[in-house]
C-alpha cells in the first residue's frame, strides 16, 4: 500500500471486505466501534488513493489538497479519539473500562490540538521516495508524537482481551519501524499497515462468537 494509487485502491478492496465480514460478527452495539475500525481504514486508504491520483496529475491541486485534508483529518484529528473510545465501550467489566479513562483523555486532548492545528497551519503535501509525505507544522513535533502513540496504543495494551494486546503489539511494532525508515512519510505509511494489521481484529470477532456479548452489567455509559 500507499506506493501509488492503484495499490491504495486495491488494498482499500480487500480491507472493506474484511470490514463488511467484522460487523456481521457484532453481537452488542459496544462492539460496533471497535468493529468499525478495519472498514474506517478501508475508507481512508481509499481517500489515500484519490491524494495519489492528484499528485500524478489526474486531479486538480483544489481537490488534491482537500483530500489530502480528509486523509489527515482521520489520522491526526480523530484516531486519537477513536481508537480509545472504542477499546473503552468494548472492555468486558467496569474496572478494565477505568483503566481506559486516562488514555481517552489523553486522545481526546490530543485530538483536539491536532484540529486546531489542522485548521490553523497550512497542509502541505508531496511525494518522497514513493511515499506521500503530509506535513503541518501544528503537528509535526515530537511530544506530540508521543501523546499519538500513547492515545491509539496504550489503551489497547492495558485491554482485558488478548487479541486487543496483540493489535496494539502489532501496530507499534509498525509505527517503531516507520519512524526508523520513512518517518518523513509517517501519517501515510503507518495509517496503510495499521490497516493491514486490522485483519487482527477480525480474526477475534471470528473466533470469540462463544464468548461475546460480554454482560456489561456494570458498565461505565450505559
Amino acid at each position: 500500500m500507499c506506493f501509488s494509487a492503484a495499490a491504495n485502491f486495491v488494498g482499500s478492496g480487500v480491507l472493506g471486505a474484511v470490514g463488511v465480514v467484522t460487523l456481521t460478527k457484532v453481537k452488542h452495539k459496544r462492539e460496533l466501534l471497535f468493529a468499525s475500525l478495519p472498514t474506517l481504514f478501508a475508507v481512508h486508504q481509499f481517500i489515500d488513493g484519490f491524494v495519489w491520483l492528484g499528485l500524478d496529475g489526474v486531479l486538480s491541486p483544489e481537490v488534491t489538497h482537500k483530500t489530502g485534508a480528509a486523509f489527515v483529518l482521520y489520522a491526526q484529528g480523530l484516531l486519537p479519539f477513536v481508537i480509545p473510545l472504542s477499546v473503552l465501550l468494548f472492555e468486558p467489566d467496569r474496572r478494565s473500562r477505568q483503566r481506559m479513562l486516562p488514555f481517552l483523555a489523553i486522545g481526546t486532548g490530543t485530538a483536539l490540538y491536532m484540529l486546531w492545528a489542522l485548521i490553523a497551519y497550512p497542509l502541505q503535501i508531496f511525494v518522497q521516495n514513493n511515499s506521500i509525505v503530509y506535513t503541518n507544522d501544528g503537528t509535526n513535533n515530537t511530544a506530540l508524537a508521543v501523546l499519538y502513540v500513547i492515545s491509539t496504543c496504550g489503551s489497547l495494551f492495558f485491554s482485558k482481551v488478548r487479541d486487543m494486546v496483540v493489535f496494539g503489539a502489532a501496530n507499534l511494532a509498525i509505527l517503531l519501524t516507520v519512524m526508523a525508515v520513512k518517518r518523513y512519510a509517517f501519517t501515510s505509511l503507518w495509517c496503510a499497515y495499521a490497516a493491514a494489521a486490522s485483519v487482527i481484529i477480525l480474526a477475534y470477532f471470528w473466533r470469540s462468537k462463544l464468548h461475546r456479548p460480554f454482560p456489561y452489567g456494570d458498565a461505565i455509559w450505559g
